[in-house]
């Protein structure tokens, strides 16, 4: 069985983006095995840490390493991903033997897939970056992306609602991850 790991872009109690892993996680049951990352402790990028590896930082690129797959799920922040989910894609850009440019990185050729919810746009400026900054770095992107974007009483509720259009493009995504990983 495929190993999927799953990195949630807001770390807010209520993340919508939190239940839409939990509702993919659900389309995988069977088919997939699914962890979630945790990458809170992550230190901010610093080459001047990079060199011994921090105990943090071999944790979470282990965790990416031994995954068949990533899949982001993501809220947009002002055009564009969390900081703190920029912070975790460079660490992983950096090359496994730090300062060793031959070697690979733990993210390269790995299949990543892309959703997010938010606002109006459902999350497109920033799938769009996410998509750039993951094929600049050498992560196999999944051209089938879903990208929701949250009903109104979403946001006094707190509750993901979903249209059934949106669970058939987040069924849809699942289903091609699934192809590609097993390819």
């Amino acid at each position: 069985m495929k190993k999927i790991l799953f990195v949630v872009g807001s770390w807010r109690e209520k993340s919508f983006n939190r239940q839409l892993a939990k509702k993919a996680e659900a389309l995988l049951q069977g088919k997939a095995e699914v962890k979630y990352l945790d990458y809170a402790a992550l230190p901010f990028v610093n080459q001047d840490k990079e060199a011994p590896e921090q105990a943090e930082v071999a944790r979470v690129r282990a965790e990416i390493a031994a995954a068949d797959g990533v899949w982001i799920f993501t809220p947009e922040y002002n055009f564009s991903y969390p900081g703190h989910v920029k912070n975790l894609l460079d660490w992983l850009s950096r090359p496994v033997i730090p300062m060793d440019y031959a070697t690979p990185t733990c993210i390269n050729g790995k299949p990543v897939a892309l959703s997010g919810a938010g606002g109006k746009a459902a999350t497109a400026q920033c799938r769009a970056k996410l998509t750039e900054l993951l094929t600049f770095i050498k992560a196999d992107v999944l051209p089938e992306q879903t990208g929701i974007a949250l009903q109104p009483e979403c946001w006094t509720t707190d509750v993901l609602l979903l249209t059934d259009e949106d669970t058939q493009h987040l069924a849809a995504e699942a289903e091609a991850f699934l192809k590609k990983l097993n390819a």
